[in-house]
């Protein structure tokens, strides 16, 4: 596979990213859970990734659990040099496939493990404190204690630079009076902009914004509108979206995921997409109610 990201660079703590990156929760059985149907084929999707030029994975040791990141390991050890591997700690999988909190400082130092381990790594680049929250949306609520327990790991030289997942602005705050944070990893997309302001606060602060559920997740994105604006531009509406969201803002990193070879082509090509002014107006047009 020929190398499609030309989407600008972010520097992410002190490394530069590509910003179309990779995730890779989809390389997990159903729903997270248990190992892909097929390995082979999750580590022949990695290698195309990194051959097409993605250098920032997101990942994460309650995938599987633990299988993610066996198979990045598998695929990709020993790592690039320019290969920056983003991790999130803060909850744990049941015999149910459950989510489940795991935010005391016991449990976060045994994930940071758990991720070094699994990995194949001394150092963990980027570690996401992910809050739980209402599940997918964030919830007000002190984060001082978890986030201090990354903290001392972080000192301790386990881990380089941390983040957030699933955090309001008034907990970026608060963290950053405890550790710098380097990006936070919201649910964002063409249709779900509540985070427009902390978007635009984070990039006055050169502070990356990973989107999850870029394309929509487990419900994709469906619109009349974008299915005829990428009609109309000739290309896919998936595409579209994901370049909307690379135009959105130069501190947002991408990282859509996918096990299948193809739609991997697919989500990098985005990074090709030039959005018209009109096209850019007509996408911003388009949200949830």
């Amino acid at each position: 596979m020929s190398s499609r990201v030309n989407a600008g660079t972010f520097i992410l703590g002190d490394r530069v990213v590509n910003r179309m990156g990779y995730g890779a929760m989809q390389l997990a059985g159903p729903g997270v859970f248990g190992p892909p149907q097929d390995r082979k084929a999750a580590v022949a999707v990695l290698r195309a990734a990194v051959e097409a030029g993605v250098n920032h994975i997101d990942t994460s040791d309650f995938y599987g659990p633990h299988i993610t990141n066996q198979i990045i390991r598998e695929a990709l050890h020993p790592y690039a040099d320019d290969l920056v591997i983003v991790t999130k700690v803060g909850a744990l999988r049941g015999e149910d496939a459950s989510w489940k909190p795991a935010q005391s400082a016991e449990d976060l130092t045994r994930a940071v493990h758990d991720n070094l381990r699994n990995l194949g790594l001394e150092r963990l680049d980027v570690v996401n404190l992910r809050l739980m929250g209402d599940i997918h949306a964030p919830k007000e609520g002190s984060l001082a204690e978890p986030f201090a327990a990354l903290a001392v790991l972080r000192e301790q030289g386990l881990i380089r630079h941390l983040g957030l997942s699933n955090a309001t602005a008034a907990q970026v705050a608060e963290a950053q009076t405890i550790a710098p944070v380097v990006c936070v990893q919201n649910h964002y997309n063409l249709v779900h902009r509540k985070d427009d302001a902390l978007i635009d606060a984070l990039a006055a602060q050169d502070i990356g914004y990973v989107p999850f559920f870029p394309l929509g997740g487990f419900s994709p994105i469906q619109s009349d509108a974008l299915s005829e604006i990428a009609a109309d531009i000739g290309s896919t509406p998936l595409q579209v979206a994901l370049a909307w969201l690379l135009a959105r803002s130069s501190n947002v990193l991408l990282i859509p995921g996918t096990s299948n070879p193809l739609h991997l082509a697919e989500n990098l090509a985005a990074a090709t997409l030039e959005l018209s002014a009109d096209v850019q107006a007509r996408l911003d047009a388009i949200a949830t109610p």
